[in-house]
């Protein structure tokens, strides 16, 4: 199928990927906890594994990828009584706004979106077989909880051991757990909370925990034991180590065979995330921003590196893709299929195998894009364009990019063309004094004038 390499954080190196079935790749990856928008890292995750998706499929794979949604949560409660409507209204809007956001980064949907609230059933079962195991145990406040000590491999997804984390705990005030390392399954439901959050169970009505949520998910979905788990790095520990104890606690086999973990978002070096308040939102970003150069933007760093957001560095992202663009430009691409024993489009398969080392890919597109500023070949302009939609780019007439972004409506476009006008009225009587001076204006302005033969001009933004 592929030489496809991938970093597998469970063995903390690049392994060969050998799917479990010759030709087939089970994946589940952790979505979004919905009761807000969106902001870039969630994007940023979601755009790591749409990359690792389409990869998969591009090297010949059928590939199954889950991606959940939690739609019951503390927060998400939280949210829809301070708001005055129901958990599922608030769900269903935000589901609604996160479907939005993602369709204008160019991120497929996934296979499979199972939300918690349905596997409900599953997650007691679970459960009850944990309870079998001796590996789960109801406290005397009613929640039912998971014994770490009880299972022997804890912490080996994270690398962190018993004693670490015994030296780092703090005091626990929930005096139902025999042990403050253990994790709670299942919620004894409280008088305040909405009748809609609460199940019937054989220790009383309640509601799950969010690691229990994703063992019964992925379970139901993928089987006992499949290829690839992923999630944000933030998710390594404590969710992703927790998800290993109880799948494996009762099928005593490995849960996913590859784990694979995306980098933080940084805004001035630190995590971004809400609960310090300094995130932005996918849909504030793509009022200032067209949605492709975010998502270019995003594909320029390795998916397990840092991401560092800015104003800079998404104008900077702008500019190349605007020349990659400017190099499509006029060029007549033929109808020929992808040639994968073209040297360049090896580079790229080699890239992409290296554990989806997008920033090397992308790099070849700009070798390319110089080869045709230089030939104009259409063999040439096929070769960009069929590479780059492999990683959700290039996918649109070169003008259509180029010209847009005036404003967040196309503010300004009108007065431009006005301007263009003036100049070629100007260049027909001859007054080129005139006609530079526009130039020069609009150029200043960040627009570029660009000339065609057949006498009309194009523009875009610098």
């Amino acid at each position: 199928m592929s030489n496809l390499k991938i970093y597998n954080t469970l063995a903390r190196e690049k392994q060969a990927f050998v799917p479990m079935e010759a030709g087939k790749v089970r994946m589940y990856v952790c979505g979004m906890t919905i009761y807000d928008y969106c902001h870039i890292g969630h994007g940023r995750m979601m755009m790591a594994f749409d990359v690792v998706y389409r990869w998969l499929k591009t090297s010949g794979y059928e590939v199954t990828y889950a991606r959940n949604i939690t739609d019951i949560d503390d927060k998400i409660i939280k949210r829809a009584v301070e708001n005055g409507e129901t958990i599922g209204q608030l769900t269903s809007r935000f589901t609604k706004y996160m479907d939005e956001d993602t369709a204008a980064l160019g991120i497929q949907p996934p296979t499979l979106v199972p939300r918690a609230t349905e596997y409900v059933p599953q997650m007691l079962a679970l459960i009850e077989k944990l309870e079998a195991k001796d590996l789960a145990y109801q406290g005397e406040d009613g929640d039912v909880n998971y014994a770490v000590r009880n299972f022997a491999g804890y912490g080996k997804l994270s690398g962190k051991s018993l004693d670490d984390l015994r030296a780092g705990e703090r005091v626990d005030v929930n005096t139902g757990k025999r042990d403050p390392l253990d994790f709670v399954l299942w919620k004894a439901s409280k008088e305040s909370e909405p009748e809609e959050v609460k199940w019937d169970s054989k220790w009383g009505k309640g509601r799950p925990g969010w690691h229990i949520e994703c063992s019964a998910m992925c379970a139901a979905l993928l089987g006992d034991q499949f290829d690839i788990h992923g999630g944000g790095a933030d998710l390594q520990f404590p969710h992703h180590e927790n998800e290993i104890a109880q799948s494996e606690g009762v099928t005593g086999h490995a849960l996913a065979n590859y784990w694979i973990h995306n980098g933080f978002v940084r805004v001035d070096n630190e995590k971004m995330s809400k609960s310090l308040g300094n995130f932005f939102t996918i849909r504030d970003v793509l009022k200032k921003y067209d949605a492709e150069v975010v998502r270019f933007f995003i594909l320029r760093a390795h998916y397990r590196s840092p991401l560092n957001y800015s104003d800079a560095h998404l104008d900077d992202a702008k500019g190349a893709l605007t020349r990659l663009y400017t190099a499509l430009d006029g060029a007549q691409p033929d109808d020929q299929p992808l040639d994968w024993t073209d040297a360049n489009a090896q580079r790229f398969a080699e890239a992409m195998d290296d554990d989806f080392n997008t920033p090397m890919a992308v790099s070849v597109l700009f070798d390319l894009a110089t080869e045709l500023n230089k030939s104009k070949s259409p063999a040439v302009a096929r070769q960009l364009k069929q590479l780059a939609a492999v990683l959700g780019l290039l996918e649109r007439a070169p003008q259509e990019f180029l010209q847009a972004g005036v404003g967040a409506s196309g503010d300004g476009a009108a007065a431009i063309e006005q301007r263009i006008a003036e100049r070629a009225a100007a260049k027909k009587a001859r007054d080129f004094a005139l006609s530079d001076k526009i130039r020069a204006e609009l150029l200043a302005a960040g627009i570029v004038l660009e000339d065609k033969p057949d006498g009309t001009t194009n523009w875009r933004r610098a």
